[in-house]
């Protein structure tokens, strides 16, 4: 199997024919939710059912525990400021780690009702918080603890920290996951992996058109189904193409849903993220390790703002 299939003349120029994938760490149980942190010139990850986030130091290739017990963190982005925001099963909420180290909750409730397990988060150029919801976390004590869902429903939600606020977003999925925006934030892509749940349920990735200035979205459609397991995390490079994980590696698909190819991994992939001085190497978390290549592009940028 090769470690970079094409599958468009697209794709050549986004990677480097003689990069290699490396495996920086393994050892884990689930590894999910990376995040580039600049500032601290380091990648944090999760380790779900060890209930354990990680640390992988670029300046010296180390790998350390950033904390644990972390409340089975899964997903992570930064905000506006810098500051880690993660999605926390145990604690069924949004939290922020402050500048000061200390961690605070931002949402665990819409409309009274407790969130099921804040899955994948991404942070909108207006500082408004996007994230998913299914139930992963309440389904088992596996990857936080069992309960029964208040919502009755897995939806997307968009917080904003100005109000305090939390309104649900898109509730036509059965189990959103990843989620993230177009480089000009006018549209929304969500993974549905509902098939855990719904036996033959395809595993796509949606789009949804942003409304309402960046408060609602409208209908969505099919982007793209995956041809080998799911679609789980995924971010978006400055040209508009989607870096998606799947059960044979990393995929990559044009604006316009075209596959243009894909990366080997030897694992089944859950999640990525761009990382590095340069914000080339791509980050990826799979099953039980987290590899990293070296690619010929970067992540979108905020209009008007950073990556």
């Amino acid at each position: 199997m090769p470690d970079i299939e094409s599958f468009d003349p697209r794709f050549g120029p986004l990677v480097i024919a003689s990069a290699a994938l490396e495996r920086l760490a393994t050892g884990c149980r689930w590894a999910e939710g990376p995040v580039y942190v600049p500032a601290a010139k380091s990648l944090l990850w999760s380790d779900i059912p060890n209930d354990r986030v990680l640390r992988f130091d670029e300046t010296d290739g180390s790998v350390s525990v950033f904390e644990s017990p972390c409340g089975y963190h899964n997903g992570h982005t930064l905000d506006r400021q810098g500051r880690v925001i993660a999605c926390e099963h145990g604690a069924r909420r949004l939290a922020r780690l402050g500048h000061d180290g200390r961690w605070t909750g931002l949402v665990d409730r819409v409309g009274g009702q407790r969130l099921n397990s804040p899955n994948d988060v991404v942070v909108r150029s207006d500082g408004t918080i996007w994230f998913t919801d299914p139930t992963y976390g309440i389904d088992s004590d596996y990857e936080g603890h069992a309960a029964t869902s208040e919502i009755g429903a897995c939806h997307v939600y968009r917080f904003d920290p100005a109000t305090r606020t939390a309104a649900a977003v898109v509730t036509d999925m059965v189990r959103p996951n990843g989620l993230a925006f177009s480089p000009d934030e006018r549209l929304l892509y969500v993974a549905e992996t509902g098939g855990t749940h719904v036996t033959g349920l395809p595993a796509t990735i949606r789009a949804y058109d942003v409304a309402a200035g960046g408060t609602a979205v409208g209908g969505g459609r099919v982007f793209a189904t995956s041809p080998a397991g799911f679609f789980d995390g995924f971010r978006v490079d400055r040209h508009g193409n989607l870096w998606t994980s799947s059960g044979d590696g990393v995929r990559v698909y044009a604006p316009d849903g075209a596959a243009l190819g894909r990366i080997a991994v030897p694992e089944p992939v859950s999640n990525l993220c761009f990382g590095g001085p340069k914000r080339n190497r791509l980050f990826v978390t799979a099953t039980t390790s987290l590899y990293a290549i070296f690619i010929a592009t970067g992540p979108a940028t905020y209009p008007g703002g950073r990556p």
